[in-house]
């Protein structure tokens, strides 16, 4: 008995060589792909990557200038709201001027009578010294008549009685010299070594001017910044006192980044390394360029209202965050603005190891920030005062 051949059996055998020499091409293939996405990945690191640190736990961070009353009053106007650009010195809010301008026409009042009073005083002064001269002439004329006398006393030319006369009114006269005298004395020790403008009396009434002045001022609230307004919870008629916040000024141009790292991320996070920023408000096609301006100080939760206790030893080991100040070009602020609050992504470069972990001292005691807004109500104040102690003094004419 014979048996035929299988033609599905040669066919299974003739493919399977082709099958297994397939599966071994794929898997070839995977492998060298596996092995240059490793080399690849492993040149990106060493090249690219570990010269990078990023997060996008990063908030836009600025100055939020408070305005805030110096002095109680009604509120009578508001010339400032919400999303307005104002400049420094513009006033922004109103109160009732009233009061303060009854106070300040009284130390004007009160400056000028006591400049005229201290005029007296110089006065004074002089006719002391006129006064003390007379009063030395009549002295020294009494002492030489008594002189005389008691030489005609003993030939009886000039009686006891006479002689005991002439006593008395040289005693009259040395009293009067010596209240004289005294009087002038106190009067200069009243004006010696001043003027009518440097007069102790003067200037405490020309420092109670300028208060009164600088109160009447500071009826009108003025943005001590430019900026943009925010946050504005000042109402007509309401009663403010000193201290309370009736709005605030951002001042786009003085915004920074505030990047938050993980502990991790900062052994080679120096400052002054470049940075690459972006917004999520523009998403990628804008890109700001920034620097490392500063490293904190602590971590997040080191202040915090309330801080981490671990001393229980029941605890979880957390890597923490570290807030990371990143300056942003002005110019680039200008273009894109930002705001308060919005979230960002960085992307520091720490190839350069050169800048320190910590700033430097400042080598110039200026000032970071500085308003020159209030320098005019003191100066306009002093003006003021020169002016009253002037129409006040000898050979002014008032039209």
């Amino acid at each position: 008995m014979t048996t035929e051949p299988n033609p599905n059996a040669n066919a299974k055998a003739a493919a399977a060589p082709q099958s297994n020499g397939k599966r071994k091409k794929a898997l070839m293939t995977l492998g060298a792909v596996a092995v240059l996405a490793g080399i690849g990945w492993t040149a990106w690191y060493l090249l690219v990557s570990r010269f990078h640190e990023d997060t996008d736990d990063a908030y836009v961070q600025g100055n939020v200038v408070s305005i805030v009353p110096q002095t109680q009053g009604t509120v009578v106007s508001i010339d400032a709201d919400d999303g307005m650009k104002v400049e420094a010195g513009q006033p922004l809010v109103h109160l009732d001027p009233n009061d303060a301008q009854v106070a300040y026409d009284q130390a004007v009042a009160n400056l000028a009578n006591t400049v005229r009073q201290v005029r007296g005083l110089y006065s004074a002064v002089d006719a002391g010294a006129a006064d003390l001269a007379a009063r030395e002439a009549q002295v020294a004329r009494a002492r030489a008549d008594l002189k005389r006398r008691e030489g005609l006393v003993g030939n009886g030319a000039v009686s006891a009685e006479e002689l005991a006369h002439a006593r008395n009114e040289l005693a009259v006269l040395e009293a009067g010299l010596r209240a004289s005298s005294g009087n002038l004395s106190r009067n200069r020790a009243l004006v010696d070594a001043t003027d009518v403008g440097t007069q102790p009396q003067v200037a405490a009434a020309a420092s109670q001017l300028r208060q009164a002045y600088l109160n009447l001022q500071r009826t009108a609230i003025v943005a001590p910044v430019s900026g943009y307004v925010a946050k504005r919870q000042v109402q007509l008629g309401q009663r403010v006192q000193p201290g309370v916040n009736l709005m605030t000024i951002v001042p786009l141009e003085q915004l920074w980044i505030e990047a938050n790292f993980k502990e991790t991320q900062l052994a080679k996070m120096r400052i002054g390394q470049p940075v690459k920023v972006h917004a999520d408000l523009y998403g990628g096609d804008v890109e700001y360029d920034g620097r490392v301006a500063a490293l904190g100080m602590g971590t997040g939760s080191a202040f915090s209202l309330l801080p981490a206790q671990n001393a229980s030893g029941n605890w979880i080991k957390i890597v923490q965050r570290v807030p990371v100040r990143i300056e942003v070009e002005p110019k680039q602020l200008a273009e894109h603005p930002l705001r308060l609050g919005l979230s960002m992504a960085v992307d520091v470069t720490v190839r350069d190891q050169a800048g320190p972990v910590l700033a430097a001292p400042r080598k110039d005691d200026k000032p970071l920030l500085t308003t020159a807004a209030y320098e005019k109500q003191l100066n306009d104040a002093n003006a003021l005062i020169d002016k009253v102690i002037r129409e006040n003094l000898p050979g002014t004419r008032h039209g």
